[in-house]
């Protein structure tokens, strides 16, 4: 099973290396995988010999991702260096010098999803778009001058770039009012002609990008159109392979699963009906919430996964949701981080209290553990043991839990929203973290929390399941994709709720206090 995960890491890894950085450096992908790749080669290593070596030490551990971390991006710089030094085919004039100080915006993406790896888009000023597009010439720039009231934004000056015009000033009012005024003007003068980006530079100042939306369409040429058959296909899918799933969490043996005979498939459907739902009811939340703010959505589309053939247990992979526009502001950003894992750990909770009453205690083995669905041990996480309690009063120190199969879907639901929630890149807490603080702030967290993963790792060394989170979190982007209103604010609910979501997260990935757990378990 291990060699199974390293394989489809590799997979990964390699596919989110090549859409994150292809375009913005001239180093192999190849390379900058196996830079990627070399912690979790060492990780597999100790863990087949960990009878052989000694169990690694913390800085061992944090060497290696540090090393490579540092050569991954050394790699990056050297292949950009190059490709700058390259002598350009074209560049538009510009009406102020470029400095090192300038801003550089980032494009938001049109095209990303949820539950897979997501990248950050490259500054546009180093995109490789068609060199024969002027962005305006000298009598359209100062149709644009005429766009920014003075007291709403103060224009100081535009910089061309190519195939992106930078707008710098002074804001004057609040950036929504400020953003709304300035777009709706240059749409009337304009239409539709250009991308209007509101972002902050590295000195804090809000500055406009305006991108041709020819540009645009250019960089999304190749995206997947939706195919709602295929999705109907996947869902249909997934209704087979997790019913097949559960039949064998079930206890139904290989022998008695081929030929299906209804008792057996009976056996199996509880455990479909619950992981089926919890990913719907996640998914569709956020459906609903991008097409209420006329963002372009799929429907989800399922990972259905045949547990005879693969040998994963669990039929499924999850879902993911195809995005194919930017989002407007922060406040929608919010929206769309927050729904999805929150509503979805809403329907996980009951579905997870009536699996644990239908469970079975047993005498707790040497081997029990938080990923072990034989001998389950919810102590490794708060939450978890105050729900295990709620739904077993009798549990006691000595007792596991033998799983029932919807326990396990429950378990599984909150597995999704313990990774989805956590605050780095472009995952929901993320979104959420970067609406609330900014992209800069965000993405700083984001490495934090990497690093306090890793550490709750080191300290549950002995459960090599929990190397799993961090070492994903370790090769996904740290940097979210700004919104087209980047500066705008959230108010103070929506501030409330992102600090109740981290609070949810903080309560699932710690253990019970010893305090707390003899309270609970004690005889």
């Amino acid at each position: 099973m291990i060699f199974l995960w390293l394989a489809l890491l590799s997979i990964f890894t390699y596919l989110a290396i090549q859409k994150s950085v292809s375009n913005i450096t001239q180093t192999p992908v190849w390379l900058l995988w196996g830079v990627m790749m070399l912690p979790l080669l060492l990780l597999v290593v100790l863990a087949v010999l960990g009878d052989r070596l000694p169990i690694p030490s913390l800085p061992l551990l944090a060497g290696s991702f540090i090393l490579c971390s540092v050569a991954y991006w050394m790699l990056i710089w050297v292949g950009r260096r190059s490709q700058s030094s390259s002598p350009p085919s074209s560049s538009p004039p510009s009406s102020s010098p470029p400095s090192s100080s300038s801003p550089s915006p980032s494009l938001p993406s049109a095209n990303t999803s949820d539950d897979t790896p997501l990248t950050s888009t490259p500054p546009v000023s180093e995109m490789t778009l068609p060199v024969n597009d002027n962005p305006m010439d000298r009598d359209d720039e100062d149709a644009l001058k005429r766009c920014f009231p003075w007291s709403v934004y103060y224009l100081k000056g535009i910089e061309r770039r190519p195939h992106v015009l930078i707008c710098t000033g002074h804001l004057r009012t609040s950036s929504d009012v400020a953003y709304r005024t300035i777009r709706d003007n240059i749409e009337k003068q304009f239409g539709q002609r250009f991308l209007i980006i509101f972002q902050e530079g590295l000195n804090g100042k809000p500055f406009f990008a305006l991108v041709p939306n020819s540009q645009i369409a250019h960089l999304n040429q190749q995206q997947t159109l939706f195919h709602p058959m295929i999705a109907f296909g996947l869902f249909i899918a997934t209704l087979c392979t997790t019913t097949l799933a559960g039949m064998a969490l079930a206890g139904v043996s290989a022998e008695e699963i081929f030929p299906l005979n209804l008792p057996s498939i009976a056996k199996g459907i509880p455990y479909c009906v619950a992981i089926t739902l919890i990913l719907t009811v996640y998914h569709l939340s956020q459906y609903i919430i991008a097409k209420r703010n006329q963002i372009k959505a799929s429907l989800p589309y399922f990972i259905p996964v045949p547990p005879v053939v693969l040998g994963f247990p669990f039929g499924t992979f999850g879902a993911f949701l195809q995005v194919r526009s930017p989002m407007p502001n922060r406040k929608v950003l919010f929206d769309m981080g927050f729904v999805g894992p929150v509503v979805g750990a809403l329907m996980t909770f009951p579905i997870l209290l009536w699996g644990l009453s239908h469970s079975t205690l047993i005498a707790s083995p040497e081997e029990s553990g938080l990923f072990n669905i034989a001998s389950f041990d919810p102590k490794a996480s708060l939450l978890i043991a105050l729900l295990s309690k709620l739904a077993l009063p009798e549990l006691t120190l000595n007792a596991a839990v033998e799983l029932h199969p919807v326990a396990i879907a429950g378990c599984l639901g909150i597995l999704i929203a313990t990774i989805n929630l956590m605050p780095v890149g472009q995952l929901n807490g993320g979104k959420i973290v970067h609406a609330m603080f900014g992209q800069r702030t965000g993405a700083l967290i984001g490495q934090v929390a990497r690093i306090l993963v890793l550490l709750l790792a080191y300290v549950h060394r002995e459960q090599q399941e929990f190397w799993i989170l961090p070492i994903l979190l370790f090769f996904m982007p740290s940097v979210d994709e700004p919104a087209l209103n980047d500066v705008s604010e959230l108010d103070n609910r929506r501030d409330f709720l992102g600090l109740a979501a981290l609070a949810l997260l903080v309560s699932i990935i710690l253990p019970a206090p010893p305090a707390l757990t003899h309270l609970l378990f004690g005889a």
